[in-house]
């Protein structure tokens, strides 16, 4: 079960009272990262990250041990808790990164000034810090200027940031798009050249960078840039076009543009529709690959088969409602929906079909899926013999049902008998 997400204003209030409360135990502290640039861009951060002078031992010191968490201790980052309704904090003392050897890990790190820590982070727009009471941020890396210009710049020589933990290439198209910013040419040469070693990420972290970029603004852009750089053959190599294929790069288009009109996007939608020309057996590859969730895998293959076999309104109209109830009445149905009417968009399907199935998802339940007539021992009790002919006489009576013949436990029955004799 997914734990609630923090109140912002708990939130907020708590982040704050972090930095007060070692900046009164005599410890240099700030905000830092993604929220200062969340706050200068105007935007409600999502979470609070702080830096500070202070060791992780003082830290915890000054927290007590029992709110704090030393998981990270190692690389001088303490957890501290805060009331339910605030989460958490992580509080990273200010650190120069050893060498990187295995393309995300330091092999240790060495305490030192907000200003040496800020030359060790990702982007120049995540390298700067605020101070949440005065208001003042310090900026040691030009991150302002590019925050106001619109850049997404790595900090330092690209080669070196991207050397150090790979996934900042997929991290920098994401910030791109998101924010509608464009990918500085350094930055993005770097990528261009380096974007092979990606592949030695693990695969549930390119998952989750994926997940990010198809379910936020700035989808289509991330889809396109991923093309652009090169990464999109890396990460989705079974079905991003190569070189040359311009068919296959129009195709990629459209796909990109369809995840982009999607309401509520998530990653099975994305995959299903990127694969949507392919077999199930290349998606199959595709989810395994990216060691997905079995509910994951199962709706990506489940989106991706009904996109192929739904087909025009006057198809539909044609077809028997149990042929079609399944679809409908699945917990998917919305996401279905939604697929359909952004495919019908960008001429991937009929409009009217989308149309008709958005309807059949909005009736009531009872109506959709109604009861079964009959259960097993129902069957079994009118001498239909134990075994596969159980199954097979419920899912004859259940198409019967659904298809208006029969409306009754007792038509069920003799339907089922009548079957037999």
């Amino acid at each position: 079960m997914r734990s609630p997400q923090p109140d912002p204003v708990a939130s907020r209030e708590f982040a704050a009272s972090v930095v007060s409360r070692l900046r009164g135990a005599g410890h240099e502290t700030y905000w830092a990262g993604g929220c200062v640039r969340d706050e200068l861009l105007g935007r409600t951060p999502a979470d609070y990250d702080v830096a500070t002078a202070a060791r992780p031992e003082e830290v915890r010191a000054v927290f007590g041990r029992s709110r704090t968490l030393a998981v990270g201790a190692a690389f001088g980052v303490i957890t501290v808790l805060g009331p339910k309704a605030a989460g958490q904090i992580e509080v990273a003392t200010f650190r120069a990164d050893a060498a990187y050897t295995d393309g995300r890990h330091p092999a240790g790190v060495t305490f030192c000034s907000a200003r040496e820590d800020a030359k060790r982070r990702d982007f120049t727009i995540n390298g700067l810090f605020l101070d949440p009471v005065s208001g003042e941020v310090h900026d040691f890396v030009g991150g302002r200027d590019d925050l106001a210009a619109g850049i997404v710049r790595a900090i330092g020589v690209p080669a070196m940031r991207f050397g150090e933990d790979h996934l900042r290439m997929l991290r920098a198209v994401r910030f791109t798009a998101f924010f509608d910013f464009v990918l500085e040419a350094e930055t993005r040469r770097a990528i261009e050249r380096m974007g092979h070693l990606v592949v030695s990420v693990s695969p549930e972290r390119i998952a989750a960078e994926l997940r990010a970029m198809v379910s936020r603004t700035g989808r289509r852009r991330a889809l396109e840039l991923l093309l652009d750089t090169g990464l999109a053959g890396e990460v989705l190599p079974e079905v991003a076009p190569r070189a040359g294929d311009s068919a296959g790069q129009r195709a990629w288009a459209v796909a990109a543009a369809v995840i982009g009109g999607l309401d509520e996007p998530v990653l099975p939608q994305a995959l299903a529709t990127l694969a949507a020309a392919d077999e199930p057996a290349t998606l199959g590859h595709i989810t395994d690959r990216l060691r997905l969730s079995n509910q994951d895998s199962k709706a990506t293959g489940w989106l991706h088969a009904a996109i192929r076999a739904i087909g025009s309104a006057s198809d539909l109209a044609r077809r028997p409602w149990s042929h079609v109830q399944p679809w409908v009445a699945d917990p998917r149905a919305p996401l279905l929906a939604d697929l359909l009417r952004a495919r019908a968009g960008q001429g991937q399907g009929d409009a009217e079909a989308a149309a008709w199935f958005t309807a059949q998802t909005e009736r009531p339940q009872f109506e959709v899926d109604p009861p079964p007539l009959v259960t097993g021992s129902d069957l079994l009790a009118a001498g239909v013999p134990a075994g596969p002919a159980v199954g097979a006489a419920l899912a004859r009576v259940r198409m019967l049902q659904l298809d208006g013949k029969i409306s009754s436990r007792e038509e069920a029955i003799s339907a089922v008998v009548g079957l037999g004799e």
